[in-house]
């Protein structure tokens, strides 16, 4: 069994633009036309049996509307997080909505928010999704559509993390071009994980060894963040990797299935 924890797709209304514009931002090309129709279509090339969909909240107005819109391609392979911007006003209570939707987690990129992952105000924020239970994935280290300085460093998340008490995950090895900063920084705690997102072709190969062994392989969950990689990429990295079919399978499905809350296909 294969479950990518990291992943993307817009409403169809929106995705053509949507990725067009991200493509164009970060000099990426996509592998799916945005769409979750799309994105079950690589699942099914690449041979994925379950995504986790991350939306972003890029505006205090539109949280409400992002959440709606993504929860709407739940299913048939798809598990849709949801996603809060620390600047609306009913930010707690968005989070309380979700929860009681049956949503599993949120998806912070600090970055297109505006907002830094230590920041004070966050606070009471990570607490409340502490309260609910709740999984928090956060876009870490570089984002190739920005400019420096990043708003999610493994330094930064490193602080934001102590005032969590739920599983937390930073995405992307635990950073973009940061992996050495996520060994140095990041704790080696129960609530602290990472997924290997958009790891492939990136420096990430001489330190993949190292941040299993630092977080532990029980910690560590597969993703590709498609559509800008498709998860057969990230698949060739692991063939690199000396790990064991137990290590294996726990990275591959055994941890997300634990976090998520899903039985295993055994069970």
């Amino acid at each position: 069994m294969l479950i990518d924890f990291h992943t993307h797709a817009f409403p169809e209304k929106i995705a053509a633009k949507a990725i067009a514009k991200l493509g164009r931002d970060s000099g990426l090309f996509p592998h799916t036309d945005g769409t979750a129709a799309s994105l079950r279509a690589l699942m099914h090339r690449d041979g994925v049996d379950m995504s986790v969909v991350l939306p972003i909240a890029t505006n205090p107005a539109s949280q409400a509307h992002t959440n709606d819109h993504a929860l709407e391609s739940a299913g048939d392979g798809l598990i849709v997080f949801g996603s809060v911007h620390p600047d609306a006003p009913d930010v707690l209570e968005e989070l309380e909505r979700l929860k009681s939707l049956g949503v599993k987690g949120i998806k912070f990129h600090p970055d297109y928010q505006g907002f830094f992952a230590d920041d004070e105000k966050m606070r009471p924020i990570y607490r409340k999704i502490s309260e609910l239970g709740l999984i928090t994935v956060f876009h870490t280290g570089a984002d190739y559509g920005f400019r420096p300085p990043y708003h999610c460093p493994a330094e930064r998340l490193a602080r934001a993390v102590k005032w969590f008490d739920a599983p937390v995950v930073a995405a992307h090895w635990g950073g973009v071009d940061d992996a050495a900063e996520a060994i140095r920084c990041l704790p080696h705690a129960d609530i602290m994980n990472i997924d290997t997102s958009f790891g492939y072709g990136t420096n990430i190969r001489q330190f993949a060894m190292d941040l299993i062994e630092h977080f532990g392989p029980e910690h560590v969950l597969f993703g590709s963040d498609a559509p800008w990689h498709p998860p057969v990429w990230e698949l060739r990295l692991f063939e690199t990797l000396p790990l064991s079919g137990d290590v294996r399978d726990m990275i591959f499905c055994q941890n997300a299935l634990r976090l998520l809350g899903i039985a295993g296909p055994e069970d």
